[in-house]
């Protein structure tokens, strides 16, 4: 059975979109109004434990999330498609592109984590690790991700927000799944990218993506996004929508 999902749009080039560790389905609704529906399909998916998918047992894997997507392609006909990863999405994204290289068109990852992980000293593992249980740690780690600038009442409907739509059990095991998995060698970098990052992200900056994305990719190209930080969907949402489909428009035409 497919992942659920729900679609934006009804124009000709599709584009699976795939959310991040403290998101579901919905992660992108700020942007969603704003798309241009005429020219593309977004399909915007539940990883297994998240949103419709909340109760779905899992191996909560990267390798886990391509296949649902893969299959949630396959479902809904669509056999070539763009694809936008958000955090650990990013990840995802570019594990779909190494599985099934000939039905991927181009990839956006907005403040992606790259194919080989993120590593962490041990204090800051610890935190993330206890994050599962913890709405003030999600909390804080929300704050810490977007440069500590954003109103109270906003990181607490995202950490609250990410404890009701995820379980504890997937959001528990999707950490080392994005933290840990490492098929960096596997990458053969044809495909185009557009990296997004927002300018207060601490972590999935510039320096980052340079040393990642902008060396496995060879028609790579980076974007920061001015006043945002880890969730430009939230923080900057009509920036965001206009940067994904100024690159995406060429890869529509077949």
């Amino acid at each position: 059975m497919p992942p659920t999902f729900h679609r934006v749009g009804t124009g000709a080039h599709p584009v699976l979109v795939l959310h991040g560790w403290f998101g579901d389905a919905h992660a992108f609704d700020p942007i969603e109004p704003w798309l241009t529906g005429e020219e593309f399909t977004y399909v915007f998916m539940d990883c297994r434990g998240y949103g419709g998918m909340r109760d779905v047992r899992g191996n909560y894997t990267i390798d886990e999330i391509a296949s649902d997507a893969l299959t949630l392609a396959d479902a809904l006909g669509i056999e070539t498609f763009s694809l936008i990863g958000h955090s650990m999405g990013g990840m995802a994204i570019e594990r779909i592109a190494v599985l099934a290289p000939d039905r991927v068109r181009a990839l956006v990852a907005v403040a992606p984590v790259p194919c080989g992980g993120i590593a962490y000293d041990p204090p800051t593992r610890q935190l993330l690790e206890a994050a599962a249980g913890s709405v003030s740690l999600r909390r804080g780690i929300i704050d810490r991700s977007t440069g500590g600038r954003l109103p109270a009442a906003w990181l607490d409907w995202k950490a609250q927000y990410s404890m009701a739509h995820a379980s504890p059990e997937a959001f528990a095991a999707y950490f080392p799944a994005w933290a840990d998995t490492d098929f960096s060698a596997e990458i053969v970098g044809r495909h185009p990218v557009k990296v997004l990052i927002g300018e207060h992200d601490p972590v999935f900056n510039a320096a980052l993506m340079d040393r990642t994305y902008l060396r496995r990719y060879r028609q790579t190209t980076l974007e920061v996004l001015e006043n945002a930080g880890h969730y430009p969907m939230n923080e900057t949402p009509l920036a965001l929508a206009a940067a994904i489909e100024r690159f995406l428009v060429p890869f529509g035409e077949t």
